[in-house]
Order: C-alpha cells, then structure tokens, then sequence
C-alpha cells in the first residue's frame, strides 16, 4: 500500500518493519530490498527486545508479563516546627558546650544541636558536623541505641573530668554526647547492650534507696575499649589505669 502511494508523493514515507529478535543479517537485508522493489524511500527496522520499552511484542504468547520493580527507598521523619525539647550545659578539660536535644510527639530524639563556647574553632565545626550527622541519622531511622554503641568510648583530646557526676570522666567530646544521649533516652536494658551500666553509690546501698531515689553513676564496661596486645594480638584487660594481656603477660605500662 505505501509502495503504490509513494510515486504520488514528493517526500519519503517511513515503513516501519518489526521483526522477531532472531531476525538474522540476510533477514535484514531481504527487508531493504522488498522495500526497494515496492518502490519506498525508507524504512525503519525494529528487532524485538531491542528498545527497554517497546509497544509490539512479537512473542507467540498473549500474555505480556509485566515487571514492576519497587526501588526501597529511606523515608525522612521530620520533626515538627515547634517540638519539645531539652538543654544540657556541659564542660571537659575546661571545654565548654551546650547540647540540645528535639524530640517527637513520642518523646524519643530526632535531633541534637551542640552548641560549643568558642564560635568558629575547629573543635566547634566538627561538633557541629556531628550533630548534624546524628540527628539525620536519627530522622532516617537510625536507632539511638546503635550511634551510642558506636560512638561511645571514642577516644581523643580533649578528654578528662567532667561536673556531670553520671558521667564523671569523658575519653573526647564523642563519648560524652552519646553516653549522655544513651543515660537519658535509653532503656535500662537498651544501656546495658550497649556498655553503659548504672552503678548504685555506696551512699544509696546504706539509705536502702536503690530502688527509687538511688543516686547513680553512668559507668562503662570495662572491656567497652580495651586495646589488643602489642606483642600477640590478644584483647587486653584492665588493670588499674592501663591495661595487661593475659595470653603473653604484657601491659600498656602498668607493672
């Protein structure tokens, strides 16, 4: 039909050839020729499977199955504009900061903000950066209790006393912001997997108040960071303020 039309028209008509996915090199070439004694100017071949989407399909069966593949993308909960939210004032080695806390309807944190004394250090720009990482974690659904088992015990300068008497002593600022953050929105259970333990004072065992008003410390599993031994790579124990190996015999300085 479009050879017999051709001759009337001044431009080319395309005719488009679809054919199986086994078409062959001859078959591709005995279609330009068909269409050349027909009389067109141009044709267009298609083999099947040959486009990722394609109209015609030249299968023998009727049923064109469908894939539809669903990508798992991670979902943001944001907070809302006006939250509830908490303020903790803190000092290591006579470095100042402030920590503040975002929380959602169901009380559990989704953002952090820390807040250092001198505006533009170094220190502050790497606090900063840290609470933006963890309150976007926390947001995409990371849970609390694994930033804390992650982050806590990380040790670096500046680190030393503290006046929080739960966390009296801070190996870097990062231990003591997720060892604060797992003490305050952590469950007894959850603080325990991830090393950190309440310890009753002398005080409170004599007082009978362990139960309720028990004055407590947040300490640490011993182990949380023990170092491998030098000399034959066995995880060390503590001994005193350093640390021995119980396989070779060697310490970290202690005699």
């Amino acid at each position: 039909m479009m050879g017999a039309a051709q001759p009337f028209i001044s431009g080319a008509i395309s005719k488009t050839v679809n054919m199986p996915s086994d078409a062959s090199v001859d078959d591709v070439t005995e279609a330009y020729l068909e269409a050349w004694r027909d009389g067109l100017k141009a044709i267009a071949i298609y083999r099947d499977g040959c486009k990722q989407t394609q109209p015609l399909n030249t299968g023998k069966s009727t049923e064109v199955a469908t894939k539809t593949t669903v990508e798992a993308r991670p979902i943001r909960r944001r907070l809302q504009n006006d939250c509830k939210s908490e303020r903790h004032k803190f000092e290591i080695a006579g470095h100042e900061g402030y920590i503040h806390v975002g929380f959602y309807e169901d009380g559990s944190p989704g953002e952090i903000f820390i807040k250092m004394a001198k505006e533009g250090s170094t220190i502050s720009g790497l606090m900063d950066t840290i609470a933006t990482l963890t309150s976007m974690a926390l947001q995409y659904g990371v849970p609390l209790e694994v930033l804390v088992n992650k982050f806590a015990h990380v040790r670096f300068e500046p680190s030393g006393f503290t006046k929080n008497p739960e966390i009296p002593m801070a190996k870097s600022l990062t231990d003591y912001i997720f060892r604060f953050l797992g003490s305050r929105h952590l469950s007894a259970e959850q603080r325990r997997e991830v090393g950190l333990a309440e310890v009753v004072t002398a005080e409170a065992r004599t007082t009978g108040r362990e139960e309720v008003e028990a004055p407590r410390t947040l300490s640490f599993s011993p182990q949380a960071d023990a170092p491998s031994c030098s000399d034959c790579g066995a995880i060390m124990v503590r001994n005193g303020s350093c640390y021995k190996c119980l396989n070779c015999g060697s310490t970290s300085g202690c005699s």
